[in-house]
């Protein structure tokens, strides 16, 4: 072996490019079914997914009351009972209110087992002085939701997206970045994707989901924002 052949087996192996973050996967032939998607924000995310060519089921306790508010929103919108809309979906977005969601979950661990599962819910109280964040036993809503279903892959997404904005047909663009916490990066990746489908949106990875909970929790601040200055506030991660 000459000295250029010892050289060569001395030198380590070239490693691969990194990935680049904004290479995300072509999320378009998936079913995004939407729980609490006849509540406010639930109505919204399926209307701007639908929009952007998405097919959506929302969800409702009451099939009638869910199929309803698709036929009011149009855009080949589907609406079904809770069950129904995890089993027929791919990606199962969490948008029922904070004091329903422990109880929702449980009863859907069957259907929403092996499904991308994204928690938009945020623990807030509310008093005299205004909104103030909850802190789960669990540590957040997207905490729980992993916890009460384990053989689901949970990510947490779209919590501080205005609903009035989300749901007014004047308005093509939300300014917004979304940021998407979750364990593995191609759930991660998968929701980052779809939140691009949304004209105006980035989806930012921004953790694991131990870190959901002051995600969660900076809505109060933004509830603040908008009382004061009489606004539909959200978010943008500069320099990204």
């Amino acid at each position: 072996m000459t000295s250029t052949d010892t050289d060569s087996a001395q030198q380590p192996p070239k490693k691969a490019p990194a990935k680049d973050p904004w290479d995300l996967p072509d999320v378009s032939g998936l079913v995004v079914g939407v729980l609490g998607g006849t509540g406010p924000q639930g109505k919204g995310l399926a209307y701007r997914l639908a929009k952007a060519g998405q097919k959506v089921i929302i969800g409702s306790r009451a099939a009638e009351r869910a199929r309803a508010a698709a036929e009011e929103l149009g855009h080949g919108i589907e609406g079904a009972d809770n069950a129904e809309t995890a089993r027929r979906s791919d990606v199962v977005i969490v948008a029922v209110p904070w004091d329903g969601h422990g109880k929702t979950l449980e009863s859907l661990r069957e259907e929403l087992a092996g499904k991308l599962v994204v928690d938009c819910v945020n623990p807030l109280g509310f008093d005299k002085q205004g909104a103030y964040a909850l802190k789960p036993e669990e540590g957040s809503a997207a905490q729980q939701a992993a916890a009460l279903l384990p053989d689901s892959r949970v990510t947490a997404a779209f919590h501080h997206l205005s609903a009035v904005l989300l749901q007014d047909p004047e308005i093509e663009e939300i300014d917004t970045d979304v940021m998407v916490l979750g364990e593995g990066r191609a759930d991660v990746e998968i929701v980052q994707a779809l939140v691009g489908r949304i004209p105006g949106m980035r989806g930012i990875f921004a953790g694991r989901l131990r870190n959901a909970h002051q995600v969660e929790s900076l809505v109060a601040n933004l509830i603040s924002v908008n009382r004061r200055y009489k606004a539909h506030a959200g978010l943008r991660v500069t320099d990204v």
